[in-house]
């Protein structure tokens, strides 16, 4: 530059650069329309914009795309969407899960696959009932309120919250048939449901029967085990009960002890439970016949408990229980005694054989049992033909079945439960009360406590099909395989499942019920009618039609005698049932690819379609279950308003009102996120996550702008150079890019999408930080047509092809965005899409014949070796003895011929790699020991700097060397335990020598004043028009 040109200066008083200069043409600077600021906020809905424009998606599922593609002819991928409830805004979990699918999907898309995803809502159920009814104030408006104006407005509002829905599942980036989602609202899908629920009916798995239930008396309903939760506190009023037992004539008792205290009628037993309004409805007192019991005294009262228990209830009871008698007895003698209910005088119950349940973990050893309000104790009631006394409400209030009018009206979680401990102590059977922490069932929607209630409800039996659900799991792949210890235990252990529900928003259960005899009318005809006019004109049918309407020809006489049933499905009966809604429905077929859900989906969706897709067709409706953790905040905590550490995936996206502050990421960023997690474990976020993800995608997405400006005059037909014919380096690059793109498609097809992540990270930062740092002066100083230049570019264009297809399932729109901002030099026979441009062939890209994995090892071994000359440049540039690596001369010497030919081969190529002014390869060891200490001969010398030029054969300026420092390397064979290295720099007070061995690369020094090689080096890429320098973190010990 012209020294006295004047020069403009900024308001900051910072030089501008010239608006002339003279060597800006001599220099090929990389030129690109992609953008480095990614302005995601704005872009990426314009590009999901495109996409719809385009009918990208509708394409890429089409047969005669995923030929185009490279896929077999109707070759499909399907992945079946569990729905989500229609209620509310999406958070963080429905991100997570959503995005995870669409990872899939579109990587199926660019293998050839033919994809097949129907996203999907769940629309039934009491939420949306509730909701409803709290949108109605008034009282009286809501009293008036028909069954069927409640399922229009129902319907209106989970509409509502669909399109909603949908339209932030779509801002995430979501491909999906959302022109035409499924619904559990919709008739043809409600028909399909029937069908299911008719194939079950007739396959003897539904029957109606009382039996306990959990019921939620905040919602009025049956529930099933999926819409229970279970909070970490829950403190019940406990309470330790004698029972007196009555005069036993005729026992089997051999018991000396226990024979006395029965004669002398003072003998009671003592039971223990955490639910004394359950006290009314008691019918017999169970003992395990394998545990040892004791007649013990008790503040001179006599009762019976487990003999392993009386040291433990002595310190519960604050007295203590003395044992008497010389042994204790086993449970088997109890059989048959009998005793007396303590408040209700008229009732006298048995003790009765009880199950494995009954233990010595906690109380006596002796269970209450109600059979109205518990599983076990219904089994247990069922053997023995025990009442089934059940005196609570829908509200949850007691009846006049309690026997006792003080306890009629109360709420049996309130003042009634207060009431029945009042009545236990006035009776003289209360031993201790105390405050009992542990899990207890919660209504899920309305987090209030629920209780076990028998009534007659619609069951599915579970028993008569279990052994082949479980045959059925054996064929399906578990992602982790650890799902199939957690799922199998659920569906053994699992009890009938309770699919009524008493509420009106849902698929009613196609029965009659007679009048005069309430016995039920429900057969194939009735379920084949109903379902005919449901697939018609929707489940309203069923509540607005006539009874003779909805019955068929043969029935219809018995019309007048009959009352329609007003019980609806359970909603897990509803989504369970979409393998036929939906996959059968739609021409997908079931099994289909894949689930993927939620780990709490073991008990909720995935059993529900396991066993309604068993019960009705014998097998399971899926090939593979792939589940995801939760999302906890960066500190590992479970995310809550009350907290304030919820973290909404709208706010990552689009930011907060002052983007100064707050700046929106983009949807991109935080798929981004999703792939680095391990999402089979829970996963945290958080704003210093989210920050960290960020910095990643710039530089991710700083790697492709380089790699595209660098392109931007390259025609593959035209320029490219046969991979057979491109210097060894390049080939290098190809034998990686192939190494990595095997390792991103071994990925891919396991759903590791965080070693996807990673090796994306780690191809592209050897990218950056060599082979494009090495290869920059061929692409900007060389005449635009050196062959060396083309050389580089070819590689580049394969590196752009396959990153963009890596990239594309994870940053779709930074793909497609980087796709179309390809010169139109290089567009040349594509697609219109990067996801219809499909996963890159074997043809077009490296193989490994290329290059040996013999010369791989010997590049890798340059590599390494470059990266120990770079510590020790760097840490002479820190000592200030040069200035650039330019200034610099390497001397390299090896013991292995093998390693020492490789070098001599590439002998003209060395300086480029090391960016030095000069690599003199030293035939000798003598030859690199004497050349080394021969610089420091003189004093005088080493501070005449030499300066010596080289012109290129091109029109291009002369590129001055300085050399200052000599730089001497000694290398055995790559593979060996030892290497040596020096760096001499000679004045009258500094004398340096480093000795590096290549086992742990640490380094020792004898010198007055230096920096240690260990200290890190910076990380980043200082972008320039003559060098682009990449430096790599990590010490040296580390490299």
């Amino acid at each position: 530059n012209n020294n006295n040109e004047k020069k403009t200066k900024t308001k900051k008083g910072r030089k501008k650069k010239d608006e002339k200069n003279a060597y800006a043409a001599t220099v090929a600077l990389p030129h690109t329309t992609f953008e480095m600021r990614a302005n995601a906020v704005k872009k990426e809905p314009l590009m999901q914009k495109w996409w719809l424009e385009n009918n990208v998606y509708k394409q890429i599922s089409s047969a005669a795309a995923a030929t185009d593609r490279g896929g077999g002819e109707g070759e499909c991928f399907t992945l079946h969407d569990g729905p989500p409830y229609a209620n509310g805004d999406l958070h963080i979990g429905h991100a997570l899960n959503k995005i995870l699918k669409d990872f899939i999907t579109r990587y199926q898309a660019l293998r050839g696959k033919r994809v097949r995803y129907v996203p999907g809502w769940d629309t039934h159920g009491l939420p949306i009932e509730l909701k409803v009814l709290q949108s109605i104030k008034d009282p009286e408006t809501r009293k008036q309120l028909t069954p069927i104006k409640l399922r229009k407005k129902a319907a209106k509002f989970a509409m509502g919250q669909v399109e909603q829905q949908s339209k932030q599942f779509q801002r995430y980036g979501i491909w999906g048939d959302f022109d035409n989602p499924y619904m559990t609202l919709q008739p043809e899908y409600e028909a399909s449901q029937l069908e299911v629920f008719g194939k079950m009916f007739l396959n003897g798995h539904i029957y109606r029967g009382k039996k306990p239930v959990h019921w939620s008396p905040s919602s009025q309903t049956a529930l099933a085990e999926a819409e229970l939760e279970y909070p970490d506190v829950h403190v019940s009023q406990s309470v330790y009960v004698a029972f007196p037992i009555n005069v036993a004539e005729g026992a089997n008792v051999t018991n000396e002890t226990l024979k006395t205290s029965l004669k002398e009628n003072q003998l009671k037993l003592a039971v223990w439970t955490t639910t004394p309004w359950t006290m009314p409805a008691n019918a017999a007192v169970a003992m395990n016949p394998k545990l040892e019991y004791r007649v013990c005294d008790f503040k001179g009262e006599k009762i019976i408990v487990a003999n392993d228990l009386i040291e433990s209830l002595s310190e519960t009871l604050e007295s203590k229980l003395t044992p008497l008698g010389d042994a204790p007895f086993l449970g088997a003698e109890l059989e048959g005694l009998t005793y007396q209910h303590p408040t209700i005088q008229e009732r006298v119950n048995p003790v009765i054989v009880g199950g494995d349940y009954i233990t010595i973990d906690a109380g006596t050893g002796l269970v209450h049992t109600a059979p109205g309000h518990g599983q076990d104790d219904y089994v247990a009631g069922l053997k023995y033909n025990l009442p089934l006394h059940s005196p609570v409400d829908d509200l949850g209030n007691f009846t006049e079945e309690a026997g006792n009018s003080e306890l009629v009206g109360l709420n049996v979680l309130g003042e009634g439960n207060e009431k029945c401990i009042e009545q236990l102590t006035a009776a003289n059977a209360l031993l201790k009360r105390e405050a009992y922490e542990h899990k207890y069932p919660y209504d899920w929607r309305t987090k209030k406590p629920t209780i076990f209630r028998a009534t007659e409800q619609w069951f599915c039996s579970v028993e008569g099909f279990r052994d082949d659900a479980l045959k059925a799991l054996d064929s399906v792949k578990f992602i982790p395989e650890s799902g199939s210890k957690r799922m199998r235990p659920m569906v053994s252990g699992r009890s009938d499942w309770c699919i009524s529900r008493q509420r009106s928003w849902g698929v009613p259960i196609p029965c009659f019920f007679f009048e005069e005899t309430n016995e039920v009318l429900m057969d194939e005809s009735i379920i084949k009618h109903v379902t005919d006019i449901v697939r018609k004109e929707g489940t309203d049918a069923w509540f607005m039609k006539d009874i003779e309407d909805l019955l068929p020809s043969e029935h219809k006489s018995k019309a007048s005698s009959l009352r329609r049933g007003t019980d609806t499905m359970d909603v897990w009966f509803d989504s369970g049932s979409s393998w036929n809604g939906v996959l059968n429905e739609r021409g997908m077929d079931a099994p289909c690819d894949l689930y993927l859900e939620g780990s709490d989906q073991h008990r909720g969706w995935f059993q529900s379609s396991l066993l309604t897709s068993v019960a009705a067709t014998g097998r399971a409706p899926y090939k593979t279950l792939l589940t995801h953790g939760f999302v906890l905040d960066e500190n590992g905590y479970k995310m809550s308003k009350s907290k304030g550490n919820v973290i909404d995936p709208k706010f990552v996206i689009e930011g907060g009102k002052n983007q100064k502050t707050e700046p929106g990421y983009g949807a991109d960023t935080l798929r981004l996120w999703v792939a680095s997690t391990d999402y089979n474990s829970d996963v945290s976020i958080g704003t210093n996550v989210i920050k960290q993800t960020s910095e990643n995608y710039r530089k991710i997405r700083g790697t492709l702008r380089f790699l595209m400006g660098v392109e931007n005059d390259f025609v593959r037909k035209e320029h490219a150079i046969a991979f057979d014919q491109l210097p060894g380096f390049d080939k290098y690059c190809l034998y990686r890019l192939e190494d990595a793109m095997k390792k991103i498609e071994h990925a891919y097809d396991n759903y590791n999408f965080a070693a996807v992540n990673s090796e994306i990270n780690a191809f592209t930062t050897f990218l950056s930080n060599v082979y494009l740092d090495v290869s920059k002066d061929r692409l900007y100083l060389s005449h635009p047509s050196d062959p060396n230049r083309r050389a580089a570019q070819t590689v580049v264009h394969e590196l752009i092809t396959n990153l963009l297809a890596a990239l594309a399932p994870i940053l779709p729109h930074t793909a497609e965005e980087a796709f179309l901002a390809r010169d139109a030099v290089a567009k040349e026979d594509k697609q219109t899409s990067v996801f219809l441009q499909g996963w890159p062939s074997k043809e077009n890209s490296n193989s490994n014949s290329i290059m040996s994995q013999a010369d791989a090892k010997n590049w890798e071994a340059l590599i390494d070796l470059r990266s120990v000359a770079n510590l020790a440049i760097e840490d002479a540039r820190n000592s200030k003895l040069i200035g650039a690596s330019l200034e610099t001369s390497i001397k390299v010497f090896a013991e292995d011929e093998t390693f020492t030919q490789f070098l001599k081969t590439n002998e003209s190529f060395l300086k480029e790699m090391f960016i030095c002014s000069e690599v003199i390869l030293c035939a000798t060891a003598e030859d690199f020991s004497s050349s080394s200490s021969s610089r420091d001969d003189d004093d005088e010398k080493k501070k005449e700097q030499k300066v010596s030029s080289s012109s290129s054969s091109s029109s291009f300026s002369k590129v001055l060397h300085l050399f200052s420092l000599v730089v001497g390397i000694g290398v055995p064979l790559p593979s060996s335990s030892s290497l040596s290295f020096s760096i001499s720099k000679h004045t009258a007070t500094n004398v340096r020598f480093i000795s590096l061995p290549s086992s742990s690369f640490s380094s020792s020094f004898s010198s007055s004043s230096s920096s240690s090689l260990s200290k890190s080096m910076s990380s980043g890429i200082i972008l320039g028009r003559r060098r682009c320098r990449v430096r790599k973190s990590g010490t040296a010990s580390q490299q």
